[in-house]
């Protein structure tokens, strides 16, 4: 990027002290920065970025054909218009995020190279003390308000399990979220052990250029074959809109999808899950064991349903580029991998697709006034703000809809509010549960009973509890949040205010 002149922000930073600080730079962070720019110019705010670069997930995740499993009108920003297909490729995605901060002039806000390891809450000096470390030097930073917008998952470690004999296979066993730059699978056997939205986007792009691709899954999982780009898409660009029009009007259409699909997955989960069986009979045909292979056992968006854009995942099977095998193993051989059914499925090469490791917090340590945090600990505040915790908030996005709703949704909350804090003449907002709560029934983060993928399921014991009332709850709805979170009363008192230091 093009030097520029140091913006106030980036100048307060370098003594140590902003406003706000923002922790990472994928697209909940360039959302949270883009507002705090557009919103609140009188405020120094930074983005601290771990990583060399932009993009979050789509700076980590390397392999084979990486793409959105959401369509980019309502994934990407709606201060930035998609011109684009509705489903993006990785590369496409960091180029839209390359534009947007060139766009806005958040770069000169933006720290590459910065890990974040713990922060600390001084209610006497009302800041927050954050341990960094920068290009191998430790050092301190403070800010009035932190905002984390990490994600939600470990960028170190994807989820790994171990299955017995692992150590005597002839071939690299490659978790997605590490793949090696120089793998080299031409004329390979390929076997990849899950069948999730990672599996998805590998098999296509893998089969063909492998001599064969297995999908090994223990229980089938839903699979929505749709057009990468549809023909109303097609039509709108044959207008000649202006770019904001044409992207507003995607954007609208895609939600309205969304909210159908998840209405219907509520209330006719079951004519809801024969379209999806229909969808992968239509690509493979009558004779294909669909019931064995594509009928899972659960309803419809009890776990993520997986987009396979033009359905290639099952065209590559229909040409026998790919295969799947619905069976547990149980060990690996030198030549590939023993199932519970007794066949021995042969393998120069695994792909474990197995899942994200979830993290609190990017495994930033938190305190208050010495002491430690555990968010498992914490209620959330409209699964924005934690109990207990002063000037901080966190983005979580949806799990049915496009993560960045939410992130769009908590900006305008979080700006809203300083501006409510400003009137009030207030430094410090802490939510704080009251008489009300005092018996208030505790639940999970996500509701198990509503949405059990197995990432989330293995994360729940570190994650935030959520109450059974408002404003203590993570709806994970963004048609409700739509509605609710931009009309907050923050005086409804459930949020603390300070003018100060504490005395």
């Amino acid at each position: 990027m093009n030097e520029m002149p140091l913006s106030k922000a980036m100048q307060d930073a370098g003594e140590g002290h902003v406003d706000v600080l923002i922790i990472g730079a994928g697209l909940s962070g360039i959302d949270a920065g883009y507002h705090m720019q557009q919103r609140h110019p009188d405020k120094s705010f930074v983005l601290l970025e771990r990583k060399d670069s932009f993009g979050g997930t789509w700076h980590t995740h390397r392999f084979p054909g990486i793409r959105s499993d959401s369509d980019l009108f309502t994934f990407g920003f709606s201060w930035k218009p998609w011109t684009g297909p509705e489903i993006a490729s990785a590369e496409e995605i960091l180029a839209y995020l390359d534009e947007a901060i060139a766009e806005t002039g958040l770069d000169q806000h933006i720290r590459y190279g910065v890990h974040v390891s713990s922060a600390e809450w001084d209610s006497a000096r009302g800041v927050w003390t954050l341990e960094i470390e920068e290009t191998g030097v430790s050092r301190q930073m403070t800010c009035g308000f932190l905002w984390f917008c990490g994600g939600y998952f470990d960028h170190d470690q994807g989820h790994m399990p171990t299955w017995s004999g692992m150590e005597d296979f002839a071939g690299p066993i490659i978790h997605p979220q590490h793949w090696p730059d120089d793998l080299d699978y031409d004329g390979k056997r390929v076997v990849v052990i899950g069948s999730g939205a990672t599996a998805a986007t590998l098999i296509p792009a893998m089969a063909g250029k492998a001599a064969h691709v297995t999908m090994l899954q223990r229980s089938p999982t839903y699979f929505y074959p749709r057009p990468k780009t549809d023909e109303f898409n097609e039509t709108l660009k044959a207008l000649d809109l202006p770019d904001e029009w044409f992207h507003e009007i995607m954007r609208r259409k895609m939600l309205h999808m969304q909210q159908t699909l998840i209405r219907r997955s509520k209330e006719e989960p079951d004519a809801l899950a024969a379209e999806f069986v229909m969808g992968a009979k239509a690509y493979l045909g009558r004779s294909y064991d669909v019931k064995a292979h594509f009928t899972p056992r659960y309803a419809p968006w009890k776990q993520r349903v997986a987009v396979i854009p033009d359905g290639d995942m099952f065209r590559a099977i229909a040409k026998g580029q790919a295969s799947v095998i619905t069976d547990t193993i149980d060990r690996f051989v030198p030549e590939g991998i023993q199932l519970a059914s007794g066949e021995m499925l042969a393998a120069d090469i695994v792909v474990a697709a197995t899942g994200l490791t979830l993290t609190a917090l990017g495994g930033i340590t938190l305190s208050v006034d010495g002491a430690p945090v555990a968010p498992s600990e914490c209620v959330t505040h409209r699964g924005i703000m934690l109990s207990g915790v002063p000037n901080f908030a966190m983005v979580f996005g949806y799990l049915r809809s496009s993560w960045t709703l939410r992130a769009d949704l908590v900006s305008d909350y979080l700006c809203r509010m300083f501006d409510h804090m400003a009137d009030r003449q207030a430094r410090v907002v802490t939510p704080t549960l009251g008489e009300a709560e005092a018996g208030m029934a505790l639940r999970p983060w996500i509701d198990p009973e509503n949405f059990n993928a197995g990432y989330i399921m293995r994360a729940l014991a570190i994650l935030p509890k959520q109450g059974d009332h408002e404003p203590w709850v993570m709806t994970q709805d963004y048609f409700t949040d739509r509605e609710t979170l931009p009309v907050v009363d923050f005086e409804d008192g459930s949020l603390a205010f300070r003018r100060g230091m504490a005395t």
